[in-house]
């Protein structure tokens, strides 16, 4: 009876997973889908490459959220500023998302894309670090999973079969597709804040360090010591490292294969009806991968996807080269291996980082946590952009993503051994607490 009851899901960890469902919206519509191909349709009418420009945007609000990721992550582990900082980014991402809607220039919208992604992306710091408030070690690859996997489910199901119904017939019914692209922006941001209320309600800050009479200065003491205490931890050093450079493959693959795709002349329905099949599949892959991960390890499963998103990225770059008949074929196929690791990589991440990390700093951590993964964002685009820029040639682009996973995989490759020993580590220490808790509890203690 017990374990079944260890098997349900608490009312906290429900509101917490039920926020991947709420801002998967933004990741569909804003990042990878609709957006993209608008903005570019927008920007190519004014004359200029609007993946190029999408590129640049994207390294510039990672960029600044890469600069403020510590100092924020450092204040949220004060005792009540988790939840204050969560609802304040929350609210900048809703709000800079509805001004894309009512914004004609591309100029315009390339800035309020920008706030929403920074709103968007500070939101998450804090949502991530709410993890080891709202569950055990050894729960937090599950609960992390079907973070990501309702989330697939959130992004693909209404919001996104709304939008793209709205796009795609909309010129049948009267509307134009410049409306039907913001009448999709539209539906993110009832989407988004609507569905936010669980979390906001329910979740809060367990774990924490007391205030201290000057906030800003114990801020920048907190965050020296803590990066220390990451360089100087092997195992928690070589992760982030690896994290670098593959989540930034990661996340470079989603905002930029619509916007590549467009330039490749690809047709927008078709590639939006294949996203929607990359987040159907995403689904289920991000559970199975929190299941086989209890059998194999979470060490071994991140590794797995790093090595099916370097043949995503061989098949991304050969596309590039071939006749539009067979690209719009192989984009089908990429979508469908992305939705097979996309939240299986990114749920294990956050879930293994959490483990080995000091609960009551786990924001102060996942400040380090997210500045790595957001410079290692900056990288990503850059490259692609640089590099698309300088050859003329949008294929080869994916070149510089495919370093990115090379690099990282030999990483986590090479230092194997040692990030499965600190894993094992972390959750045998905090069964062993939970089991004397139980013991003391059943002998009256």
């Amino acid at each position: 009876m017990a374990r079944m009851a260890r098997d349900k899901f608490t009312k906290q960890e429900l509101s917490w997973i039920f926020y991947d469902w709420a801002n998967s919206s933004h990741s569909t519509i804003i990042v990878a889908a609709i957006l993209p191909i608008y903005f570019v349709s927008v920007a190519k009418g004014a004359g200029v490459a609007g993946d190029v420009w999408w590129g640049y945007a994207t390294s510039v609000a990672t960029f600044a959220m890469a600069l403020l990721a510590p100092l924020l992550g450092s204040i949220g582990d004060f005792k009540g500023m988790k939840k204050k900082l969560f609802s304040i980014f929350l609210g900048i991402g809703v709000v800079a998302t509805a001004t894309i809607a009512f914004s004609d220039r591309w100029q315009l919208m390339l800035i309020g894309y920008m706030f929403s992604y920074a709103g968007f992306m500070g939101a998450n710091l804090f949502y991530d670090s709410f993890l080891t408030d709202v569950t055990t070690a050894d729960r937090m690859d599950r609960v992390s999973t079907y973070g990501y996997g309702l989330g697939y489910i959130g992004g693909s199901t209404i919001p996104f079969l709304f939008a793209i119904g709205i796009v795609m017939t909309g010129e049948s019914i009267g509307i134009s597709s410049v409306l039907a692209a913001k009448i999709a922006i539209l539906i993110v941001v009832f989407w988004w804040s609507a569905f936010s209320i669980p979390i906001l309600r329910n979740v809060k800050q367990t774990h924490f360090e007391e205030r201290p009479p000057h906030v800003f200065s114990g801020a920048f003491k907190r965050i020296g010591r803590t990066f220390l205490g990451i360089v100087g931890h092997k195992g928690i050093l070589l992760f982030v490292l690896a994290y670098f450079f593959y989540i930034d493959g990661v996340n470079t693959v989603i905002n930029m294969a619509t916007a590549y795709g467009a330039t490749l002349g690809l047709d927008s329905t078709g590639m939006i009806l294949a996203l929607m099949v990359t987040q159907l599949v995403a689904f289920p892959c991000a559970i199975l991968f929190g299941r086989i991960s209890k059998k194999v390890g979470t060490i071994s499963m991140i590794a797995a996807a790093i090595g099916i998103y370097f043949v995503i990225c061989t098949i991304g770059f050969v596309m590039g080269f071939l006749p539009l008949d067979a690209a719009k074929i192989l984009f089908w196929i990429l979508a469908v291996m992305v939705g097979t690791v996309q939240g299986g990589i990114q749920a294990l991440s956050r879930s293994f980082f959490g483990k080995i990390i000091p609960a009551e700093k786990s924001n102060e951590y996942f400040g380090f946590f997210d500045i790595f993964g957001k410079f290692a964002a900056v990288l990503g685009p850059f490259l692609y952009s640089t590099i698309a820029g300088l050859t003329g040639n949008s294929a080869y682009g994916i070149l510089g993503i495919m370093v990115l996973f090379l690099i990282g995989g030999l990483i986590i490759l090479l230092g194997r051994k040692e990030l499965r020993a600190i894993e094992a580590h972390a959750t045998g220490k905090e069964a062993e607490a939970i089991q004397k808790k139980m013991d003391a509890a059943a002998n009256g203690g």
